[in-house]
C-alpha cells in the first residue's frame, strides 16, 4: 500500500485554514482589547469587559452546537464553506461598528464560524487520514490555531502605535489606536478568510460522510487517490460496516446508547478541562496578566508576541511527539505540569514578583500546553467517537468546550479582583489535578488505530 500522503496533507491543510481563522478570530480581541474599551467606554465595568471578550463565545455555542446538524446534512466540506463566509462577514463587520451593540452582533457572527470550523475542521482531517499520520494530521489544524493566533497578535502589534507610558484613559480614546487602529486588527482577517473560502471550491468531501450519504463509488475514487486499490478496498469495507443501518439524519439518542454514552462523557469531560485548566485567560486577557506584573501597555502587546511565538514552537513538537508518545501520555504531562506551573505562578503574584519572573513563567505554561492539551484534546476527540454518531457527539462535545470557555473568560475579571491573581491561578492549578487524575483513570490510547479499530475497542470495552 502506498499512502499519497503529498495529497491527504493538501487537502488536511486547506480543512486546517479553518484552524487558523479560528485562532485569529478568537486571539484578535486580545490586542484590540485595550482600545475599544476606552472607545465603548467600558473600563470601569467588568461586566461589559467581559460581555465584550464573551459575545463571540455566544456565537461559538450556537455554532458548535448546530455544527453536528450542520456537518451530516450538508457535509463536511459545506459546513466549512459556511464558516469561511461568516468569518469574512464578521471581520468586515467588526471594523466598521460605530456602537457596542453592533460590535457585539458581529463578533457573535465570527463566533458561529468559529464554533463550526473547531468541531469540523478536526473532523474533516480525520476521517481523510490514514491511521499512521492522522495524530500528526490533526495536529495541523492546532498548529494551523497557533499560526492564526500568532498572526494576529503580529499584526495587533504592527498596527498599534506606541503608547506613551503614563498616557491617560482620554488620549488612548483619542488616538490612532483608540478610533481606527483597533478597527484594522479585525479587518486584517477578511483576506485570510476570503482565502479560506476560494480554496474550499478544491477539496473533497469526507469519504465517511460520502458513503453515509449512500455515496460510495465517489467515496471509493477518494480512497484510492489517498492510498491505491487495497486501501479503498479495506477502508471502505470497515466505514461500511461501521455505519450500516444509519443515515444522515441528527439523532442524539444514540448518544445514551450503553456502548457510546460513556465515551461521550469522556468527550465532553476533556474538552471542558482544555478550557478550565485555564491557559485561555493569558491569551485573552493578556493585559490584566501582565498588567499585574508590572507592564506597561505597549510592553504587554510585545509580550504577546512572545507567548504566540512560544505557542507555535512547542505545537511544532507536538507534530513529532502525538504519534510516537501517544495522545494519554501527552495529556498526563500537560496536566501535571501545568499543576506545578500554576503553584509557582501563584505563588510569585503572592510574593508580588515583577517584570521577567512572571513572563518566563507564563511561557512555560503556554509551552507545555501548547505541545500537550490543545493540540491532543482535538486529537482525541476525532477520534473516539463512532462513525455513526461522530458529527452529533463532537458538536455536543464542542459545544460544552465553547460553554466552558464562556464561563472561564466572564469569570475571570470577577475570580481576578475576588481571588487576586495568585488565588485565581491556584484555583486552576487544583483543576488541573483534577484533569491529571480524569485522564489517568478514564482515557485509552488511541494512537496508531484506524477510527473503526478505536470505535470496536471502545464500543465493546463500555458494553
Amino acid at each position: 500500500m502506498k499512502l499519497n500522503l503529498r495529497y491527504v496533507l493538501g487537502i488536511s491543510l486547506v480543512s486546517a485554514l479553518g484552524g487558523f481563522l479560528f485562532g485569529y478570530d478568537w486571539v484578535v480581541i486580545g490586542g484590540a482589547k485595550p482600545f475599544y474599551e476606552r472607545f465603548f467606554a467600558l473600563v470601569q465595568s467588568p461586566g461589559l469587559q467581559g460581555l465584550a471578550m464573551s459575545s463571540a463565545l455566544i456565537g461559538c455555542i450556537g455554532g458548535a452546537g448546530l455544527s453536528g446538524w450542520f456537518g451530516e446534512r450538508f457535509g463536511r466540506k459545506g459546513s466549512l464553506m459556511l464558516a469561511a463566509l461568516l468569518f469574512v462577514l464578521s471581520a468586515l463587520g467588526t471594523g466598521a461598528v460605530g456602537s457596542f451593540t453592533a460590535f457585539m452582533a458581529f463578533r457573535i457572527a465570527g463566533g458561529f464560524g468559529i464554533g463550526i470550523a473547531s468541531a469540523i475542521s478536526p473532523i474533516y482531517i480525520s476521517e481523510v487520514s490514514p491511521a499512521k499520520y492522522r495524530g500528526r494530521l490533526v495536529t495541523l489544524n492546532q498548529l494551523n490555531i497557533v499560526v492564526g493566533i500568532l498572526a494576529a497578535q503580529i499584526i495587533n502589534y504592527l498596527i498599534a502605535q506606541p503608547v506613551p507610558e503614563g498616557a491617560t484613559e482620554d488620549l488612548i480614546r483619542e488616538s490612532w489606536n483608540g478610533q481606527i487602529g483597533w478597527r484594522w486588527m479585525f479587518w486584517a482577517e477578511a483576506v485570510p478568510a476570503l482565502l479560506f473560502f476560494l480554496l474550499l471550491f478544491f477539496i473533497p468531501e469526507s469519504p465517511r460522510w460520502l458513503i453515509k450519504a449512500s455515496q460510495k463509488e465517489r467515496a471509493e475514487r477518494l480512497l484510492e487517490k489517498i492510498g491505491g486499490a487495497s486501501y479503498a478496498l479495506q477502508a471502505g469495507k470497515e466505514i461500511s460496516q461501521s455505519l450500516r443501518g444509519t443515515d444522515l439524519k441528527v439523532k442524539l439518542k444514540p448518544l445514551l446508547s450503553k456502548g457510546v454514552r460513556p465515551i461521550v462523557i469522556i468527550g465532553i469531560l476533556l474538552a471542558v478541562f482544555q478550557q478550565w485548566c485555564g491557559i485561555n485567560v493569558v491569551f485573552n486577557y493578556a493585559e490584566e496578566v501582565f498588567s499585574a506584573a508590572g507592564y506597561e501597555v505597549s510592553a504587554i502587546l510585545f509580550n504577546i508576541v512572545i507567548t504566540g511565538v512560544v505557542n507555535l514552537v512547542f505545537c511544532l513538537v507536538a507534530l513529532r511527539t502525538v504519534d510516537r508518545w501517544g495522545r494519554r501520555r501527552l495529556m498526563l504531562i500537560g496536566s501535571a505540569g501545568l499543576t506545578l506551573l500554576y503553584l509557582v505562578l501563584g505563588i510569585s503574584y503572592f510574593m508580588n514578583m515583577q517584570g521577567m519572573t512572571i513572563l518566563v513563567i507564563v511561557l512555560l505554561c503556554i509551552a507545555v500546553y501548547a505541545m500537550t492539551l490543545a493540540p491532543v484534546t482535538w486529537v482525541v476527540l476525532s477520534e473516539i467517537f463512532p462513525n455513526r454518531v461522530r458529527g452529533v457527539a463532537m458538536a455536543v462535545a464542542t459545544t460544552m468546550l465553547w460553554v466552558a470557555s464562556s464561563i472561564l473568560v466572564i469569570s475571570f475579571p470577577y475570580l481576578n479582583r475576588g481571588l487576586n491573581a495568585h488565588g485565581t491561578f491556584w484555583l486552576y492549578a487544583g483543576i488541573c489535578l483534577a484533569g491529571f487524575l480524569f485522564i489517568r483513570r478514564y482515557l485509552p490510547e488511541t494512537k496508531g488505530k484506524s477510527l473503526e479499530e478505536i470505535e470496536k475497542e471502545l464500543i465493546s470495552k463500555n458494553d
